[in-house]
């Protein structure tokens, strides 16, 4: 059997994330997560929308409940032509509100380039926070992220998410303890250099004046002459740190999704993601030299292991070895199932799920590296939004009946959870 070398490799990013970032922070204390209270810009909360249908209703009424000053906020809703009734609701949800602005963009331009327009038309804004039109986001997170701008250099600050369905199904029970390490674990690291790669369009603040700065390129972003409309917080993020800001990510600042809940919708997710981790993970190597030293080694280990786990997986099942691979899979999965159940047990039932929910993740690994990886590269022009399928289908109500009134909402997916 012939692990050693995935073995070594997979170690060396285990012990970058799971060991050094946690070490780090730890160590460094309160440097590690400096805030100023007197700090208090304008802010514009940018949402890109499409085919959310009623979900944009309530994401924009959770915004405006935020604890920060109403008369320095300001809302800024940008449908990319959604097909189905999202803007109705998006309008609704601005009715006898000032501070939200509801654009359509002229044509599909996708996500990126609909934040830019948001960005130009926000000219008062000294913060833009970016905000997913599928989330519902936490009354202080605005403050939360604005407080961690202490220094002109930092371009952007980024929240975490909670999976609000975690216990519909074994699926969203996994990708509640996955969401646990990615958010607590893994960015630790890179949080205690103030170069975090990859900050969640899900909730990220940035200075207005980087994203102007940066339009050109974000703008121009193609493969093969093909618009690019996927990893574009990714992208962004890495530009940020390329143009020599700093980037920070703090836990404080929060916001609830639902999560994928069939084998499907979480392919369809994992395909998008690879595509994006390939294509700037690929992009970065010209620059990775300018990281700290420790930051450098942690982002070459991934994309070696990114590129080189699914040639092993393949060459296991092909030599009758797979089940050996697998059995060491499921001792790492175990494992940080423990350790998930050891850091959550303070939490109520509700908000935590058994750590063995985590033990499939050992089986979807290895099969999601050895297909979805060769796919991705095969498909990195590929210039779609690729959102949730179901989860985006127009929905069967609309924000206004035949009478032309709003009717009453009902608790669902879109909700406050």
């Amino acid at each position: 059997m012939e692990l050693f070398p995935i073995q070594l490799l997979f170690m060396v990013v285990l012990m970058n994330r799971y060991v050094l970032g946690p070490l780090l922070r730890r160590l460094r204390g309160r440097e590690f997560d400096r805030v100023d209270d007197t700090y208090l810009p304008r802010v514009a909360i940018v949402i890109p929308l499409f085919n959310e249908g009623e979900g944009i209703y309530h994401g924009v009424r959770s915004l405006l409940e935020q604890d920060y000053p109403k008369h320095l906020l300001q809302i800024v809703v940008v449908d990319d032509c959604s097909k189905d009734d999202s803007y109705a609701w998006a309008l609704k949800a601005a009715e006898d509100n000032p501070n939200v602005i509801v654009m359509r963009n002229p044509e599909n331009m996708g996500k990126r380039k609909g934040i830019n327009r948001a960005v130009k038309a926000a000219t008062e804004a000294e913060i833009i926070v970016s905000v997913d039109s599928d989330v519902i986001v936490d009354k202080s997170a605005v403050r939360q992220l604005v407080r961690r701008f202490v220094s002109p250099r930092i371009a952007a600050v980024g929240g975490r998410t909670y999976v609000t369905n975690r216990h519909q199904n074994w699926m969203t029970r996994m990708i509640e303890i996955k969401f646990h390490f990615a958010q607590e674990w893994l960015k630790d690291l890179e949080r205690s250099f103030r170069q975090v790669m990859c900050l969640s369009g899900c909730l990220t603040a940035y200075r207005r004046h980087v994203l102007l700065e940066l339009e050109p390129i974000l703008e121009a972003r193609a493969i093969a002459g093909i618009p690019i409309k996927y990893g574009e917080d990714r992208f962004l993020t890495r530009q940020i740190v390329k143009h020599d800001y700093e980037t920070v990510y703090t836990l404080d600042a929060f916001c609830f999704t639902a999560a994928p809940s069939t084998l499907a919708g979480y392919f369809s997710q994992q395909l998008r993601w690879r595509r994006s981790n390939l294509v700037d993970l690929l992009g970065g190597l010209s620059h990775a030299w300018r990281l700290h030293p420790v930051v450098t080694v942690h982002y070459v280990s991934q994309l070696a292991l990114l590129l080189s786990y699914p040639l092993v997986i393949v060459h296991n099942v092909l030599t009758g070895e797979f089940w050996d691979i697998l059995a060491f899979h499921f001792l790492v999965i175990g494992l940080l199932g423990v350790i998930y159940r050891i850091e959550t047990r303070h939490l109520p039932a509700e908000r935590r799920v058994h750590g063995a929910s985590f033990l499939p993740m050992a089986l979807l690994m290895p099969v999601t590296y050895a297909l979805f990886t060769p796919l991705a590269l095969l498909t990195l022009d590929s210039g779609s939004w690729e959102t949730r399928g179901s989860a985006n289908a127009a929905p069967e109500t609309s924000p206004l009946d035949s009478g032309g009134r709003f009717p009453p909402t009902h608790a669902g997916e879109g909700s406050t959870p």
